[in-house]
């Protein structure tokens, strides 16, 4: 049973905590769905993303296991936390997106509720799921196409938005495969609860506790965008271990989860652009500077990052070249240059391999 914790959580030790459950303390040795389950979900707004994300955490790991999964449907594509892509097992599909449709109502009704004013939005869910059946994909343009047909007057494109938010669709390999880029088909997911029930919720918030852990309530909602987290996190109160952090903020773990030393050595890695590493608290002092935090997110824009020491140190990024660029955000050292150097070849010769590579300091 869990009691309120009177153990205060540095940064430091916050960052450990969270670098050991996303697998990046140690390459694991899991396949790709176990590894996807494990840090539930990744995210795909660019095919690339899941894979390199993997490719920092998995002792063994191969472009096309991915592939394999999301082609056999192991794991899927949709809109999901936040409104944004990412790619999850299907069992976390079902579980995740019924909790999450009252956010992505939301978005729509914030995005698309003035261009869809008069549509019958139950009737448009109904339609859309009656042209996707048997396995029929179509694209959002081609469905939204199809729905303005026998709908006069409305606007395709938010009919095609529209149905992305409020019916629960994936999109099919090859979309979300490396180096497939290019128009995103839709496909009908079957056997998703309407809504989500409180033990749902709950199993939401102890998954990403099990992820991200310690963390807040605002942490949580930060991740997920679902709100009315509150109540959740006082329902599971008894069931959870807690701590403060240097701020006073109280953080929920589950009660099982040991923490790594604060002060134990971490190695380099080269997370890809929109990790949820960087993404998944309210907080991010755990994994950088509030002034780094500026130069890493602007805008709807995460950039790649690499860690040093367990926090963000600089940018990069690569090109078809075979070469990688790195722009130190703050002193790097000339033992971490080194090893930033030899990780970022080892990224090259995984995701472009055959060419020359290279790796720049831009300072």
């Amino acid at each position: 049973m869990g009691a309120r914790g009177t153990a205060v959580l540095s940064p430091r030790a916050l960052g450990r905590a969270l670098l050991g459950r996303q697998l990046l303390l140690d390459r694991a040795d899991l396949g790709v769905a176990a590894a996807t389950e494990h840090l539930f979900g990744l995210n795909a707004q660019d095919p690339e993303l899941p894979y390199l994300a993997l490719w920092n955490r998995l002792e063994r790991f191969a472009i096309e296991d991915l592939t394999v999964a999301i082609e056999n449907g192991v794991l899927v594509r949709s809109t999901m936390m936040r409104a944004t892509q990412h790619l999850m097992s299907a069992a976390d599909f079902r579980l995740i997106r019924p909790v999450l449709a009252p956010l992505l109502r939301r978005v729509q009704r914030n995005a698309f509720g003035g261009r869809t004013a008069g549509v019958d939005l139950d009737a448009l869910v109904t339609d859309a799921a009656g042209l996707l059946t048997d396995g029929a994909a179509l694209t959002r343009p081609e469905l939204g196409r199809a729905l303005a047909s026998t709908r006069p007057d409305t606007d395709p494109n938010a009919l095609g938005w529209t149905v992305q938010y409020l019916l629960p669709v994936v999109h099919p390999a090859p979309s979300g495969t490396w180096g497939n880029r290019g128009a995103t088909p839709f496909a009908a997911f079957p056997g998703v609860p309407e809504s989500a029930t409180a033990e749902d919720v709950g199993e939401m918030v102890r998954r990403y506790l099990a992820a991200f852990g310690p963390a807040t309530v605002a942490d949580a909602r930060s991740w997920s965008g679902v709100g009315g987290l509150r109540e959740v996190f006082e329902r599971l109160r008894p069931e959870l271990r807690t701590y403060t952090d240097e701020s006073g903020r109280e953080l929920f773990d589950l009660p099982d989860r040991e923490l790594p030393p604060a002060e134990l050595p971490v190695p380099v890695r080269l997370l890809p652009e929109f990790d949820a590493t960087l993404l998944a608290h309210a907080d991010r002092t755990r994994v950088m500077t509030e002034e780094i935090r500026r130069q890493v997110c602007q805008g709807a824009a995460v950039a790649a990052t690499v860690l040093v020491d367990g926090t963000v140190a600089a940018t990069w990024t690569k090109d078809r070249t075979g070469a990688l660029t790195v722009v130190p955000l703050r002193p790097i050292a000339t033992a971490d240059r080194a090893a930033i150097e030899a990780e970022a070849l080892r990224l090259l010769a995984f995701a472009a391999p055959g060419v020359d590579h290279t790796v720049h300091f831009h300072w």
